[in-house]
């Protein structure tokens, strides 16, 4: 069954009791009778839709994953500039942030050595997809002009993408959205080329 399927019925309402939990807690700081008391049902009724923890937890990952590339899809279609591409990114983590959240993913994967394998093969898929838009948006900012990058667009990508992550991690236990905010414009800001002349000459410093 897929991901969206899986957002449906019972198994919607379990997967986003979970995906609150596992944002907010992590994915070792919640059980199955921490969902049964939310959803008032049973453990059994659990375990009918998602036969073990690990099965649930793959599913999570596999459809906030397709959830979070449908958000990539619509930031494409919103706009051609690869610099708005990226401030509407940001905006993703943003929107996560301010309800007291951190991206999914990125929660869990602190938990990755406890992991059972097909999980940590859905989170790499993850990132991995994440790098691969980032890094076509960064080349092509590049070509027209919009983006200096210092380095491959993959290993922009990468350290965009950790540095994101980093940054909701400590704005989160500062409580303070601010904090990422400044950050996120800094990075933003460090990847923006530098204004020239018609001329294609750099204007002189005043």
């Amino acid at each position: 069954m897929s991901a969206r399927l899986e957002s449906r019925g019972t198994p919607g309402r379990i997967l986003d009791v979970s995906e609150r939990l596992a944002q907010t807690r992590g994915f070792n700081g919640f059980s199955y009778a921490d969902i049964a008391g939310e959803l008032d049902v049973t453990k059994a009724s659990l375990h009918y839709h998602f036969a073990t923890k690990a099965v649930l937890g793959r599913v999570l990952i596999a459809r906030y994953h397709e959830v979070f590339a449908g958000l990539l899809g619509q930031i494409d279609a919103s706009t051609t500039s690869a610099a708005e591409k990226l401030r509407r990114y940001v905006g993703l983590y943003r929107g996560v942030l301010v309800n007291d959240r951190l991206c999914l993913c990125g929660m869990i994967a602190a938990e990755h050595a406890t992991l059972p394998k097909p999980m940590q093969g859905e989170i790499r898929r993850f990132f991995t997809a994440n790098e691969a838009w980032l890094a076509a948006v960064l080349e092509q900012g590049e070509r027209d002009g919009e983006l200096h990058l210092r380095g491959t667009s993959l290993e922009v990508a990468r350290l965009l993408l950790s540095a994101l992550q980093g940054a909701m991690l400590v704005a989160r236990s500062y409580r303070s959205v601010a904090r990422f905010d400044v950050s996120a414009k800094r990075l933003l800001a460090s990847l923006a080329a530098e204004p020239r002349t018609s001329r294609g000459i750099k204007p002189r410093a005043r």
